[in-house]
């Protein structure tokens, strides 16, 4: 029995256990029977594909938008003086300005709450007014004034720094950049 014979194409057709056998050279046309008989890979590699590249392109476009929802969400929350809430929009442990030690968890946060937004600057009317300023793809920052001198927008040496993790935009520290 030759593999061209009609005999072996029967007795190979008839006995499934020998399917995982290939088929004959005769039998392969070209790589395009086989896209032919799997279409559906093609579309899913090809769908995938265009999936990739429309995040690669826009993702700058959805991180600036998901940042400003954080940002109404985040500035609304410490004008409320919702600690709760602000403490669930940051990133643990927060760094703050020198000679200061850094927030390690919720409780020391919360503690230390005032601090943070009541502290050298007033966070509430400083956020009201504030224009989120874009580091990098993965960074904002706010500045703002003295507690002292609230409508002095010149000399704002407060930064609030708000950093991209894995869970999404989060308060990370604090800073005096006189310091």
């Amino acid at each position: 029995m030759q593999p061209g014979d009609e005999k072996f194409s029967k007795c190979r057709s008839m006995n499934k256990r020998f399917n995982w056998l290939p088929k004959p050279w005769s039998e392969r046309n070209s790589f395009a029977s086989i896209r032919a008989r799997r279409p559906w890979r093609v579309i899913r590699g090809r769908t995938l594909l265009a999936g990739m590249l429309m995040l690669l392109l826009f993702s700058n476009a959805f991180a600036e938008s998901d940042f400003s929802t954080f940002w109404k969400n985040f500035k609304s929350a410490v004008i409320a003086g919702d600690k709760a809430t602000v403490a669930e929009m940051t990133k643990f442990p927060v760094s703050m300005p020198a000679f200061q030690k850094a927030i390690r968890n919720k409780a020391d946060f919360l503690r230390r709450y005032d601090e943070i937004f009541k502290g050298e600057a007033n966070a509430v009317q400083c956020f009201a007014s504030a224009k989120p300023q874009k580091q990098s793809a993965g960074r904002y920052e706010i500045y703002c004034p003295f507690k002292e001198t609230p409508k002095d927008r010149e000399n704002a040496p407060i930064r609030f720094v708000f950093e991209l993790t894995k869970s999404g935009w989060k308060f990370a520290g604090l800073d005096n950049i006189n310091e």
